[in-house]
């Protein structure tokens, strides 16, 4: 059998990268798949068309998930879809990247929305249905940096190291209704975001890494893999580095 036979899982942010991976590796073991995405675009179209492949139940829905009203009325159309949510992965996010002193207010705001808000929105919104099925898992997008923190980074590090705490405490609020949360912290991954970074800097980043290479998508899906399935049921409030050994 299929490690998430039977079960629904929705991922925020999933037309490219971690979130895209996720899904791929969630549909291949058998999750129906919700994906939610800002846009309706070719890239978020052409994700929905792959999931279709793996004969599993897939719908997309344009979703902003920094709005707290958009993630609910979202969930509501997923539960009527679906009939259930048995796992969350909150892995939209966005970066503004910038020194502090050059920051402005908006780019701030932009980022702690999308990145922290959002997880706020979406798990206070499947909330209840877990509540009724007495199961679930909720998987929270961080990054390293959330905990060494990064240059020019103050927003995106901020954000991600909320997001920390707050999967502390919804572990604590909601473990004797036996609903998991547990976040993932990748390090430096290999996606679109990271394929304009300067040659150097990559070496930089790779250097610094004790296995010598940077991480791709499907190591992070992996992770999120194992949180969603029974094999992590005795995992809950923890963060698992996915970084190559970069933060020991």
């Amino acid at each position: 059998m299929k490690l998430l036979e039977g079960r629904t899982a929705l991922i925020t942010g999933a037309s490219r990268g971690i979130g895209k991976a996720i899904a791929h590796k969630f549909a291949r073991e058998g999750a129906n798949i919700a994906l939610t995405n800002i846009y309706e675009d070719e890239e978020f179209l052409s994700t929905i068309n792959e999931i279709k492949l793996y004969n599993v139940m897939v719908k997309g829905y344009v979703s902003n998930a920094s709005n707290f009203a958009d993630s609910q009325k979202v969930v509501d159309e997923i539960v009527k879809d679906f009939g259930q949510i048995d796992i969350l992965v909150n892995n939209a996010g966005i970066t503004k990247d910038t020194l502090l002193m050059r920051m402005t207010e908006e780019q701030w705001d932009a980022v702690i929305a999308v990145n922290l808000k959002s997880v706020f929105n979406f798990t206070r919104a499947v909330i209840q249905p877990m509540l009724k099925q007495r199961n679930g898992s909720i998987i929270n997008m961080s990054s390293v940096v959330g905990v060494s923190g990064n240059a020019g980074q103050s927003n995106y590090s901020a954000s991600k190291a909320g997001i920390l705490g707050f999967t502390k405490s919804v572990a604590k609020e909601l473990g004797s209704r036996n609903i998991r949360c547990n976040a993932i912290a990748p390090g430096f991954i290999l996606t679109e975001m990271t394929d304009n970074l300067p040659p150097d800097v990559k070496a930089e980043w790779t250097n610094r890494i004790p296995l010598k290479r940077g991480g791709t998508p499907d190591d992070v899906a992996n992770t999120a893999l194992f949180l969603a399935s029974e094999l992590s049921s005795y995992i809950t409030g923890q963060t698992i580095h996915v970084c190559g050994g970069m933060l020991t």
